[in-house]
């Protein structure tokens, strides 16, 4: 393939493993993100796969892929606090921040553009137009949309299916230094601990520090509690204390304390005990609305989609980052293999889009036995 003018709509990972192997192989790229500030400081944690690990060693930021907390076992709770199981089952899993801080470390700084909101995206035969929300334009040869659960680039490859559906529930999120953990609370160190019954699934894990760090006492506490809400809830729930409401998610410091207390007095009246205090630690939760997508195509004439872009797997299945790097790996080898734009990514979708409809399947089976 000829060296192409790309641009990647989305700097969170999806997008910057893009732009890394799309560098190296000689393309011109540019990566625009919205955000004015980046995004180090989101996400939580994680439990990394194959798919990823093939992409840290091609870029070679494989140490990332060591630096993470290992659960030995894995137990689940009866709602009196007594663990009614327990599995052998050693996992891994890694912190958000870091392996995104690492990775992109591993892409020219110059060519990441902060502060740069994409509204639209024109598809052509030989060229895509981005316009952005400034109301300024450029033109690329391949335009890559990894611009995630709420992606505008979607819309220009499938102009009447691009929305997503909303699941039914929420993930309330939380995220502790390990050492504010009470100490009712410590059997849940070193464990993948589960508690779930009808109409509740929350689940915790130890991940490294922000800057990686392993060594105990400076790890941090995972929790992830799904919550059933009504679709004309959504909204409300979303809406942080200043009346500001996203579509998908409400930020860390947006609840209001009175929605935070009422959160922790469920969580008394609701939850086994060690997750009860495990969520009273936390000061500031987050929420993530959880949605399905299935792509019924995944590229244009000259636009591709990757990642969450194309298709949202619930979280369950813990895929969403392997398979953006699934996603890339097989766009990127398309390119190198072929002369033609079109006829790599014909290629590209012809690999992945039955693998996304899978995960996005398997995502639905795992969340309807999970509340």
């Amino acid at each position: 393939m000829r060296k192409l003018r790309i641009k990647v709509v989305g700097g969170s990972l999806a997008g910057v493993f893009a732009g890394i192997l799309l560098q190296r192989s000689g393309h011109e790229v540019k990566i625009y993100e919205r955000s004015a500030h980046g995004l180090g400081g989101r996400g939580a944690g994680l439990v990394p796969q194959e798919d990823l690990f093939s992409l840290l060693r091609m870029i070679g930021a494989e140490d990332a892929e060591e630096v993470g907390v290992v659960a030995r076992e894995r137990i689940y709770f009866g709602r009196d606090g007594r663990v009614l199981q327990t599995t052998r089952a050693p996992q891994k899993q890694i912190s958000w921040d870091y392996l995104y801080n690492t990775v992109l470390s591993h892409f020219a700084s110059e060519a990441f553009m902060l502060d740069r909101e994409v509204v639209r995206v024109e598809d052509g035969e030989q060229s895509a137009e981005i316009i952005f929300g400034d109301g300024t334009k450029e033109t690329a040869d391949l335009v890559i949309g990894a611009d995630g659960v709420g992606s505008v680039v979607r819309a220009t490859v499938n102009q009447t299916d691009h929305g997503n559906q909303f699941a039914g529930y929420v993930a309330w999120r939380g995220l502790i230094p390990e050492t504010q953990l009470p100490n009712g609370a410590s059997i849940l160190l070193d464990r993948f601990a589960f508690y779930v019954t009808s109409g509740v699934h929350i689940l915790g894990y130890l991940v490294p520090g922000s800057g990686g760090e392993i060594d105990v006492g400076r790890r941090r506490y995972n929790w992830v509690w799904y919550k059933p809400t009504e679709q004309d809830e959504l909204q409300r729930t979303l809406t942080d204390e200043r009346g500001h409401s996203s579509q998908y998610s409400l930020r860390r410091g947006g609840l209001s304390m009175e929605r935070r207390d009422a959160l922790r007095r469920d969580a008394h009246e609701i939850l086994p005990p060690q997750f009860a205090l495990a969520v009273e630690a936390e000061p500031t939760p987050s929420i993530q609305g959880i949605f399905d997508y299935e792509a019924p195509r995944m590229i244009g004439r000259s636009v591709a989609l990757v990642g969450d872009a194309a298709f949202v797997a619930r979280p369950h299945t813990a895929m969403g980052v392997s398979k953006a790097a699934a996603d890339v790996m097989a766009l990127v080898a398309c390119l190198a293999g072929e002369r033609q734009v079109q006829a790599a990514l014909e290629r590209y979708e012809a690999a992945r889009i039955g693998v996304g409809r899978e995960i996005v399947d398997y995502g639905r089976r795992l969340g309807a036995t999970a509340l």
